[in-house]
């Protein structure tokens, strides 16, 4: 038995509310009940003489001095310039989950010993950490509270309004028994251990924006989730990984992966924190001028300013919270990639255009459509096969009719440089001659059920069961699973998409896991459910690794996710819809998803349901094309949508976007590797590039690609014309014409006909491209490369270009195109720097209005210089002298 999605729209029935979350009703309701009482003050104090500060740790007791119940605290100051605060309970009466620290984290962090411990006062305890002293916490004894500064001003404040909660394990009959067993839609949560859920408010003094906790299909400055407003939510931002096809947009619902990083920005300071619980959580946000921190006098001369409040609440766990201090965003990157991990570098091919839907019907089927992109002269460098390429949904098989012989069908695509990804979901058909199931159940590597037994429950293939990869040994087995003599009918040029792995559970309750089913040493999935994802797409990277050629860096999409899921490859933004609107929230979606620390990501080109009409695909198409990761893919149920099926002119738009992205790709690389070694996202939103212009904080309908592209794409029907807010007081350049706007923080209206999408160079950058498109990347790699450099209001320009090909002494330069010369040189002359005395005068062209420079340029602008043939060496040290 098979199961088939139809089309039809989210049924936000099957998905919980806070008011069906009792965890998150109670912690909301006692969030209420100290708002609206002036005079409460939160019970939990630390106890002072249980303090002791050594070797760069504060550590501590705290008492609910409601009920007498005691908690541990840990305050350590790290060697990351940030900090990270535990809290647990002293005695409970079994082991609170504290696991994710092992798949989130690279490793544990060290602690600084570079810190001085402040003159005491009576109730606050104070130190300033970091090289230059900076950062200082004080922490508040009675009640509790703890206040993070940076140059002396509150960035970060934890129970500044007393909401903190943590909710100890209790026997059974110490509760009402409601709390110990919960129903959604007709299914049973067991809640074997009954209520634990922990709450904390975080404030962000002075900040009137918070970015960040994907995944949401919202915008990227956050909403506030308590009403107030017209814009405003009335439910929290959940975090709960969960299959919703067809979501909705402008909505806080939970989607396919979590992030549980926050991070806030105003004019000279930003913050963030990692709240690292892998349980269903939830996240209210309000925003208040209440100045409780003197912060008016710092920040706005006197002027009122605004904080933003936060309440976070998971059902389980413990408090582990990781605060960044900045100060700047980069530096919040580059500490949040020591913590967790940088982007791996991917394979050239990866970062080129993916062709995929569900599902290309054979071989034939595959020859054909490969054919196609060389009739009609498109580039591409990888085909998808979905769920119906197996022997009836079993992974890592083939149908045999349909695909009977798929080392050819691989090895003829691979002749031209191209490669194939084929999907492998975690669910295991229970069948008994499936060898992947048969081996998990005889090693006893599958999830239990609360029963104890092997569970078995609805997904593709019907009856199935799920590995726990987060047991180390079935980690182990799973990363043999892709041995070329262990996945048969695969080559080297095979790569995986890992999806369903929210999990999804046609049968279960959401749409995912019951939470009281049992995992590796007996926790139950409610305390991990956020990592399953995580530890599947992890467990698939090894396995690529252990191929014949583990030199080869793996591939593999994954489309759940969690914080660390960066370190293993690309993930995207689910079952989205051809729409406009969809079109348009990929923009802050990707934004956002980039800023939390996992910038390898992209939205389904052409909306995975529906059929896009020919100008919208179009525009899609264009827009995929200044994303990170660029893939058209669509449902088994829509029309063929093939790029040339479009007919002209829109094929040859089409054409157009795609190609530009291979013309583009040094540049795209480049921030690979940029964001591999900083953190830093490759599409960058406006406060990212210019961090003290207020008026960008909360754009989302135009990004910087780097520093040096700024792209607008268009995502309303009909539109011919469209405006582009231009940033700081620099030129900028259209891309096509190299036409000079000057930016002075303001609004310009630009053409956008359906042949173009709006891109414009940052002066001051210098963008390498390959002009000599070829069907895939590979065919690239020995081209020579133009290098186009946008003078700024300083006359200067900078740049950067990594390759890692092992044959970069051959590469040549081919052109030099400079943009915003004043003037025109008399000569030119080139030399290389080893040898300055012997010099080359080389021809060049000033001017040029009306030249075609390649097939996506034609000037129209006067100050241009264009050099041909330098005959000079990209990993050579020369010098250009006019």
């Amino acid at each position: 038995m098979h199961f088939k999605r139809t089309l039809s729209a989210v049924k936000r029935e099957d998905f919980k509310t806070c008011a069906d979350s009792s965890f998150c009703q109670r912690n909301r309701a006692y969030a209420d009940k100290i708002s609206n009482n002036s005079s409460f003050v939160s019970p939990y104090n630390l106890i002072e003489n249980s303090i002791i500060i050594k070797d760069g740790v504060l550590s501590g007791e705290i008492i609910n001095i409601e009920n007498d119940l005691h908690f541990i605290l840990e305050l350590n100051l790290l060697t990351i310039d940030a900090a990270r605060i535990r809290i647990n309970e002293k005695y409970p009466l079994k082991p609170r989950y504290d696991e994710v620290k092992n798949f989130a984290l690279v490793n544990e962090p060290s602690n600084t010993l570079d810190y001085t411990v402040l003159p005491s006062q009576d109730g606050l305890t104070s130190i300033s950490f970091g090289k230059e002293g900076k950062q200082k916490v004080f922490v508040y004894h009675s009640p509790f509270r703890v206040e993070f500064l940076f140059n002396d001003v509150p960035v970060v404040t934890l129970n500044d309004r007393g909401i903190f909660n943590f909710e100890h394990l209790r026997k059974k009959g110490d509760s009402s028994p409601s709390l110990w067993e919960e129903t959604f839609n007709g299914k049973v949560d067991s809640k074997p251990n009954g209520p634990e859920s922990i709450g904390l408010d975080i404030s962000f003094p002075g900040f009137s924006h918070v970015y960040g906790i994907p995944e949401h299909a919202s915008t990227l400055s956050l909403k506030e989730t308590r009403g107030g407003s017209e814009s405003a939510y009335t439910e929290p931002y959940r975090l709960y990984n969960l299959d919703v096809f067809e979501y909705e947009l402008d909505n806080p619902m939970s989607l396919y992966g979590s992030i549980p990083f926050m991070m806030a920005h105003r004019k000279g300071a930003s913050a963030a924190i990692l709240w690292l619980n892998s349980a269903e959580t939830w996240i209210d946000i309000t925003k208040s001028k209440e100045d409780k921190h003197g912060l008016s006098s710092f920040l706005n001369f006197g002027k009122s300013t605004i904080t933003t409040n936060t309440h976070w609440i998971s059902e389980s766990g413990i408090i582990d919270i990781f605060i960044f201090l900045g100060p700047t965003t980069s530096d919040i990157h580059y500490q949040y990639g020591l913590l967790t991990g940088f982007t791996t570098m991917p394979q050239y091919f990866a970062i080129a255009y993916h062709q995929c839907r569900w599902n290309y019907l054979n071989q034939d089927d595959v020859f054909e459509v490969d054919e196609g992109f060389d009739k009609y002269d498109i580039p591409y460098d990888v085909i998808w096969l979905d769920i119906e390429h197996t022997d009836n949904k079993k992974y890592t098989t083939w149908d045999n009719v349909k695909f009977s012989d798929p080392i050819k069908m691989q090895n003829n695509i691979a002749f031209k440089g191209r490669k194939m990804v084929t999907i492998v979901d975690p669910h295991l058909k229970r069948d008994d001659n499936f060898i992947l199931y048969k081996e998990a159940l005889d090693l006893d590597l599958f999830i239990k059920g609360s029963d104890g037994q092997v569970y078995d429950a609805w997904c593709w293939p019907g009856s199935s069961s799920w590995p726990d990869f987060t047991n180390p040994k079935t980690c182990e087995w799973w990363s043999k699973k892709f041995t070329l003599d262990q996945y048969k009918g695969s080559t080297e040029s095979l790569f995986i998409w890992n999806d369903m792995n929210e999990p999804s559970v046609f049968s279960g309750p959401e749409i995912t896991f019951p939470k009281d089913i049992i995992q590796h040493n007996g926790w139950e999935h409610r305390d991990l459910h956020n990592i399953y994802g995580l530890s599947f797409h992890a467990a698939t990277f090894s396995g690529l690794l252990n191929r014949k050629n583990s030199s080869h860096r793996p591939f593999i999409l994954s489309r759940s996710f969690f914080a660390g899921s960066q370190r293993y490859g690309a993930i995207w933004t689910g079952d989205n819809m051809a729409k406009w609107d969809h079109l348009a929230i990929s923009s802050p979606m990707l934004l956002t998803i980039g800023i939390s620390g996992l910038p390898f990501s992209g939205a389904d080109v052409g909306g995975f349901f529906g059929n896009p009409e020919p100008e919208l695909l179009v525009r899609w198409y264009q827009a995929g094309a200044f994303q990170p990761f660029f893939r058209a893919h669509a449902h088994i149920d829509t029309k063929r949508r093939e790029p040339w099926l479009s007919g002209s002119p829109y094929t040859e738009y089409i054409r157009d976007a795609i190609r530009e992205r291979y013309a583009l790709l040094p540049l795209w690389y480049t921030l690979f590797y940029e964001t591999s070694i900083t953190g830093k996202p490759i599409i960058r939103p406006m406060f990212e590039v210019y961090p003290d212009e207020e008026k960008g904080f909360a754009i989302e309908d135009q990004y910087f690609v780097g520093d040096s592209l700024l792209v607008k794409p268009v995502v309303n029907q009909g539109q011919t014309s469209i405006e582009v807010y231009f940033s700081g007081d620099e030129i900028y350049y259209d891309y096509y014409n190299f036409q000079r706007i000057q930016g002075s923080n303001k609004v310009v209206k630009v053409d956008a006909p359906l042949n173009k999408i709006p891109v414009f160079i940052h002066g001051g950058s210098i963008i390498p491209r390959r002009q000599r498109i070829r069907r895939s990347s590979s065919g690239m790699r020995l081209d020579p490369f133009t290098l186009l450099i946008a003078i700024n209001n300083k006359g200067e320009a900078n740049g950067t270009l990594y390759l890692d090909d092992g044959e970069t002494s051959v590469l040549r330069v081919e052109r030099i195109i400079f943009i915003g010369l004043d003037k025109k040189p008399s000569k030119i002359f080139a030399y290389n720097n080893s040898n300055p005395s012997i010099k080359r005068e080389l021809e060049f062209k000033f001017g040029g209005i009306g030249t075609t420079i390649n097939t996506f340029t034609t000037l129209s602008s006067k100050d241009v210089l264009v050099i041909k043939d330098p005959k000079l060496f990209i990993t050579e040290d020369w010098t250009v002298q006019f």
